[in-house]
């Protein structure tokens, strides 16, 4: 029995940070174990241009050398920015944020999750196609959150993979596509069949199905955009997570909302502080550890044109139980209404036991053959 494992640091290629306050307390959950995360940019007022993106990252930056995260992240862990595809994006906008490191451009059909009202309506758009040409011509990736809104929510995301994803990547042929947290088998076979499109798989859509937000008693704390689907579905993504294949790679969709919004029934699982053991646990059963690396370490670094990363992390079996509360402790000198502990978060999973914990993260440069 394989009681540890270690492998190159891995990246997170889909991650809400949030802003402000709660910017500075969840950060090194990522920070402290991923080598790059690939933040989303549909914050509150949302990033649109590449010079709002590296105010971002700024901020971002500021607190990993300051504070409770001053040691080696600020040395060791780089976000990774995402501008927000609305109706007013330009090939001009594509160009300066290209210019100004952005690696990504996140497509969000209009209404779908969070903060997604200004997005995407009309992928038939002239306007839209010439974004997405400047896009494929200077090498930046398209992210797209692949659900058709309005649709039934098990149904969503295969109807907006058939009708929507498939034809911007015919008519895109140089353009790479990522198909975010994908949930579904068809979506599977989907990012299989088209060349230059690649799947972000989630730790949470691999571990749940959705009995285990609404079988039940109603467990907001499992209720994400994408919905988890079923256990065929569920699957599916394992077989594809572990397969070893080189178009799918890990992103979390680690989306951290205080306990009065997450029982106010806003979407999104905070799984940053688990991610890689609960992934770990999830390789194990399937008998693919050895697949691990691939799919945390170097399939997502390999698709976005980035070295992989140096260091190493380390993780043991041990079983432990998720606990129920994760104090983030935000100064609200006025808690907002409708909150009832601002300083907590829930995290994915709460109460349930995990076999594997990291140990340790290694700063240092890793073997060059052992990607």
């Amino acid at each position: 029995m394989t009681t540890e494992i270690t492998i190159r640091r891995p990246d997170d290629f889909h991650v809400h940070l949030r802003d402000g306050e709660l910017l500075g307390r969840v950060l090194l959950y990522t920070a402290k174990v991923f080598g790059r995360a690939l933040v989303m940019p549909n914050i509150s007022p949302p990033v649109l241009t590449g010079t709002q993106a590296m105010t971002y990252c700024n901020r971002i930056m500021d607190h990993l050398t300051g504070g409770d995260l001053k040691a080696l992240w600020h040395q060791t862990f780089y976000p990774l920015m995402t501008i927000k595809l609305t109706v007013e994006t330009t090939p001009e906008m594509i160009a300066s944020a290209k210019r100004k490191n952005v690696v990504a451009a996140k497509l969000y059909p209009a209404g779908v999750t969070t903060n997604s009202a200004d997005g995407i309506s009309d992928f038939d758009s002239e306007k839209l196609h010439a974004v997405l040409e400047a896009m494929a011509e200077r090498g930046m990736v398209l992210s797209i959150h692949g659900e058709t809104p309005g649709k039934p929510a098990l149904d969503a995301e295969a109807h907006f993979a058939e009708k929507h994803l498939i034809p911007i990547s015919q008519r895109h042929p140089k353009l790479k596509i990522v198909l975010e947290h994908v949930t579904t088998r068809l979506g599977c076979r989907i990012v299989r069949t088209l060349p230059r499109v690649a799947g972000t798989i989630t730790a949470h859509h691999l571990l749940m199905t959705i009995d285990d937000v609404i079988g039940g008693k109603l467990n907001p704390h499992c209720f994400c955009k994408p919905v988890a689907k079923t256990e065929d579905d569920r699957q599916a993504i394992i077989e594809a997570a572990t397969s070893g294949l080189h178009s799918f790679f890990f992103g979390s969709d680690s989306a951290p909302h205080i306990t009065g919004a997450k029982s106010g029934g806003a979407a999104g699982c905070f799984t940053a502080p688990y991610a890689l053991p609960l992934l770990a646990q999830v390789f194990e059963e399937a008998g693919a550890l050895d697949n691990l690396e691939v799919f945390t370490s170097s399939a997502g670094a390999e698709f976005y044109g980035l070295p992989l990363n140096e260091g190493r992390v380390r993780l043991v079996k041990k079983t432990n139980v998720i606990p129920d509360i994760v104090s983030v402790g935000i100064p609200y000198a006025t808690p907002p209404r409708g909150y009832e502990n601002p300083t907590n978060l829930v995290p994915f999973w709460a109460g349930k036991e995990i076999q594997w914990e990291v140990a340790d993260v290694i700063h240092e440069r890793a073997d060059t053959d052992t990607a």
